[in-house]
Formats: structure tokens, sequence, C-alpha cells
């Protein structure tokens, strides 16, 4: 079968995504491959259970899901054409009709800190019709860059659901809130879960790019959220640090914008900061001062900013590293790593955190070494320090980050197959993407045995055990 070329997202449903955080969109696979697929979930739910992270080879067809062109470009226009699909993933169930809570996912049961840049994503794909009253997934527009529950209650959420014909799938920015609602027919309700990420950092559009201005495309316009929104569009067409210089202010406008960085208000001090980020040296003074004093949400806040600011914010940020504040050292290594490029000379002092007492630390730092160099002398060493840390997530965040170095990671080969042994199935998971990424003949022959020795048989059951 001949794979179809992926079909890109537009300009207009870009901004769509951008401003509200999620897409619905809709595969043309014939009715019978859906009744196919929800014969296949029912019969192993019933005599299995869920079957976790074994959905996938569990059932086969759904591979042909994440070969569809409309799949494949969406993920492709948002992610990158190099994108990861990650080793979790999740069929949730549902035939109750109390609505589940609003959250935003963990990650696999872990913290970290969340970016407004789409590293991630998420599909939630429906198998079977699935109208309002079956309870398909619910989201809230434009949360992804908030990480407070900013409304008062459930009525007061504008929210939007995806419900649809079987084959509707929605895309999602992996950070927004959302939920179930409820099903009110009683009867099983399929959504199967799935998690990407983006490998390389946007150097180029990646989507079927018309219109280099944010501003000129058509779509929903961002109300609380307009400075992230362009950003995001920026950084996503390959622009680092699109706010530096953009909106110089003065002492008293800059004194306004500090005021409201405090606030109590996520949404405008998020703006805040990001107007801050463009106001220039003295706007960068007020977002560094800010990440001290241990206050954590407004630490955060203001690294969004700085991370943002451009090449000026590069010098503060590290001085930031050095501090006895670990607010302030967590958030900075963030803010570094997003400028990429620009923070190379930060990348030694970065590196150096891996041996920081915080846990927390290490695991931003660790992180922010697989996407803030391009010289893979200077943060491979490091990352294979890290594949032997005490703390789990620092390993298999190392695992990541030598997904994005790729081929030149060759040397962290032999740490990757010790790694395999490791009792945490996404430490192992992700050294056997990074082997995959590095691709050298000795990679390679480490990944292959260890996928024969522990190759899935999508045939065995309970009840057909050979």
């Amino acid at each position: 079968m001949t794979t179809r070329q992926p079909l890109l997202l537009t300009d207009e449903q870009l901004k769509s995504f951008i401003v509200n955080g999620f897409l619905i969109l809709k595969t043309d696979f014939p009715k019978a491959f859906h009744e196919r697929l929800v014969t296949q979930l029912n019969e192993i739910y019933d005599k299995e259970g869920n079957p976790g992270n074994n959905i996938l080879p569990r059932i086969r067809d759904l591979q042909r899901v994440f070969e569809h062109p409309v799949i494949t470009g969406a993920l492709t226009s948002v992610l990158g054409p190099d994108y990861l699909l990650h080793t979790h993933r999740h069929g949730h169930y549902n035939s109750i009709p109390k609505p589940g809570a609003w959250h935003k996912d963990s990650y696999w049961g872990y913290d970290r800190l969340r970016n407004h840049h789409p590293w991630w994503a998420m599909i939630m794909y429906f198998p079977q019709d699935t109208p309002q009253e079956l309870g398909p997934t619910g989201v809230l527009p434009g949360t992804q860059y908030e990480d407070g529950r900013n409304f008062a209650s459930d009525e007061m959420a504008e929210e939007a659901t995806a419900k649809g014909e079987a084959g509707t799938f929605a895309l999602i920015h992996y950070d927004i809130w959302h939920r179930s609602t409820p099903n009110l027919l009683g009867q099983p309700r399929f959504m199967l879960k799935f998690e990407f990420m983006r490998t390389q950092a946007p150097t180029a559009p990646t989507w079927d790019n018309r219109q280099a201005d944010f501003r000129q495309v058509q779509g929903p316009e961002p109300s609380a959220h307009e400075a992230i929104a362009e950003d995001v569009w920026n950084w996503m067409s390959g622009r680092i640090a699109s706010r530096a210089n953009t909106k110089p202010g003065n002492a008293e406008a800059i004194e306004a914008l500090s005021a409201r960085l405090t606030g109590s208000k996520e949404p405008d001090a998020l703006a805040a900061a990001y107007d801050l980020a463009a106001s220039g040296p003295e706007g960068i003074r007020v977002l560094l001062d800010a990440l001290g004093g241990g206050y954590k949400k407004r630490a955060r806040i203001a690294s969004y900013g700085l991370s943002t600011a451009g090449s000026e914010a590069v010098a503060g940020l590290t001085q930031a590293l050095a501090s006895e504040d670990e607010i302030a050292v967590n958030n900075a290594a963030f803010a570094l790593s997003e400028l990429r490029g620009l923070a190379e000379s930060a990348v030694p002092q970065v590196a150096a955190l891996l041996d920081h007492p915080s846990v927390e630390i290490r695991r931003t730092a660790v992180e922010a070494l697989g996407i803030m160099s391009a010289n893979p002398s200077a943060v491979v060493p490091a990352l294979i320090k890290a594949l032997a840390d005490e703390d789990t997530q620092v390993k298999f965040t190392a695992g990541l980050s030598l997904v994005r170095v790729g081929p030149a990671a060759a040397d962290a080969v032999p740490a990757l197959e010790r790694s395999l042994a490791d009792e945490n199935r996404y430490v192992r998971g992700h050294a056997l993407e990074a082997l995959r990424s590095i691709g050298t003949k000795e990679a390679h022959e480490v990944l292959m045995n260890e996928l024969f020795n522990t190759r899935w048989c999508s045939d065995t059951t309970p009840a057909s055990t050979f």
C-alpha cells in the first residue's frame, strides 16, 4: 500500500490550534473499519481489562490510524516531521453519567515545567460515533498557557467537546485543561489517547504556511494570551526570542508592568511577563528580579517571559544558575533552554547542575541540555552521566534528550544498553528511542536484540497462550 502524503494544516487551522489549544479533525476510514475496532475493544476490555501501554500492539489496526494523512499531517504541522510516538498510550473507557474532574495530564505520573511552546501534543481518537450524550472529552479553550484553574465553577467554564462521528480525533496541546463529560446513554465510550513529542526545535514552518505574520491570518483572535499566541507562531516558524526589544518601554510603563507581574490574576501576570520581555534591558531586569524570593508562581511566569527575551537575558539567567534560591535556578535553566543557540555560553553551567542536590533542578537541567546546544561534545557526556542518576525522571529524560541529539550521541550507546535493564518502563522505552535515533550499527544491534527478546505477540491472551 502506498503511503499518502501528510495533509498539512493550513495557517487558519494552526492559528486555531495555537489560540484554543486543540483542533477537532476526522479520518475517512470506512464504517466497517471502526466497527471492527470497537468490537475488538469491547472484547479485550471485557475479557482482559485495559491493555494500557500495550493497546497499539494488541489492536494492530490502530497503527493504520496513525498512518492516516490527516493525522500525520496534523502532527507534522505542530511537532515537525520527526515527531516521536511516546511509549505511553492509554485507552479510556467511559460509561457513567458523572463528569470527570478538570485536570492537566501529568507526564506518566511525573512532574516537569510546562512549556507554552508545543514540544508535546496528544491525540484523543474516538473509534465510535460520539454524540454529546455519549460523553466525549471536553477541553477549556486557551487554558494550555495557564497553570491554574482560572474559572470558579464548572458552570462558568466555556467548554468545547470532541463530539463527532467515528474517526473523529482531537489534537490537543499537552497542557490544556480537560475532562471526560457525562455519558448519559450508558453505552461504552472509548477514547484512545496517544502522546507525541517534538524531537527537533523548529527552524521553519512545517505546516502549509502562506502567511508570515500571525496577525494577518484569519481565525480566532486571542484574548488574554495575545502575546503568547503570537510568540508561539513565531517560534513554530523558527524564530527564537521573537519578543526581544519589540516594545521598548519607558520607566513608567515598566513600573506598571512590574506591578501586574506580581498580581493575583495569572492571565494578566503572563501578559505582563511577555511585555516586559519585549521592553529591553529594564524589562529583562524586572523579570530576572522576579526569579528570586522563593515565589514559585512568580518565578515560573517570569521565566516564560525571559524565554522570549533574547540574548540580552542570557548573562542574567546564567548568573541566576549560581543562586542559592532553588526556584530561581530551576526557572533560569528552563528559560535558557528555550533561548537555545543564543544561550550556548551557558551550557557548561547547565551541565554542572546535574550535580545539584535538588532533584527538581536536575530534571530541568537534563531536559535543557537536549534542547539548547548544537554541540554534542558539550552535552553528551553530561547526558550519559544523567542516565545513571538516582532519580527515575532524570534518567528517562536523559533518554529523551539523547533522542534530540541523534547520531552524534553514539558515545551513549553502552550507557543506553545498561538502561535497558532499568526497572522503570519509561527509562527502558526512552533508551530504545534514543538507540533508534542514534542509528549507528552498534546502536542498531543493541536495539534489535532488545526488541526481539521482549517482542509482543498480539494474539496471545489469557484464553490463548500459544
